[in-house]
């Protein structure tokens, strides 16, 4: 039996007056790869912010590995985010700080290890990203936007995360790059025994890595479950999107 790690009920989304979400509700079990899609500005990203505890919700319950997000306690929320990591579009690497310097800042801004066990584990994640050891060194102005990527996902990974939330991953990469890190993504899931959460507009990406996927269309949810039976919802997103696999 699947386990669930993430349970979101009868959220309701408002900002200034403009209703977001009106009811949606969906689960997440351990282990799998889960697609949120749907419209631009149909609150994709937002309802991830709100899974990972950066924006609000009006009311409905999310629970992240038995935790209410409604009413939890600081202290708890700040052990909790410790069990994630985020990689968001941008990357949103410290532009003052090399690839090195920002996969370490959360290993030394929340745990005690010693300097030469997180050089250690810097240069862990580093290699199951993908980077050479010697990119290390390098400022986010020195790479590309597929390193920037990487090194940014090397970071979300530096507390070994049981869940990793990810947001428009393969958004500004050519489709070699794109592709490539789809495999790496499944790779990392495996390895490191991974629940992935993708907000994804990447068609290409969807039908490659993910399991189970939610659609958000007119602030409800219209589809939840396997891309097989996508194409018998009656959604004009949902035909217009995925025309072109059927």
């Amino acid at each position: 039996m699947m386990k669930t790690l993430i349970e979101v009920r009868d959220i309701i989304t408002i900002f200034d007056k403009k209703i977001v979400h009106d009811g949606l509700s969906l689960s997440i079990n351990k282990g799998e790869i889960y697609g949120l899609l749907g419209p631009s500005g149909c609150g994709k990203t937002t309802l991830l912010r709100e899974m990972v505890m950066l924006q609000n919700f009006d009311s409905g319950s999310i629970n992240i590995m038995g935790h209410e997000l409604d009413n939890i306690k600081h202290s708890e929320a700040q052990k909790l985010r410790q069990n994630w990591g985020v990689l968001f579009q941008s990357g949103a690497l410290f532009s003052p700080l090399s690839i090195a310097e920002n996969i370490a800042l959360p290993l030394i801004e929340y745990t005690d290890l010693s300097q030469v066990m997180i050089k250690e584990i810097v240069e862990y994640k580093i290699s199951i990203v993908g980077l050479k050891p010697e990119d290390a060194h390098l400022f986010p102005s020195q790479i590309s936007g597929g390193m920037k990527k990487k090194a940014a996902l090397a970071r979300s990974l530096s507390m070994d995360p049981q869940l990793l939330f990810l947001d428009e991953p393969t958004s500004g990469l050519d489709p070699i790059s794109a592709r490539e890190f789809d495999s790496l993504i499944l790779k990392l899931r495996k390895l490191l025994n991974l629940t992935i959460v993708i907000v994804s507009h990447d068609l290409q990406s969807i039908y490659d890595t993910l399991d189970r996927v939610a659609v958000i269309d007119n602030k409800k949810i219209v589809y939840e479950g396997s891309l097989d039976n996508i194409k018998s919802i009656n959604s004009e997103f949902i035909q217009t999107f995925f025309a072109g696999k059927f």
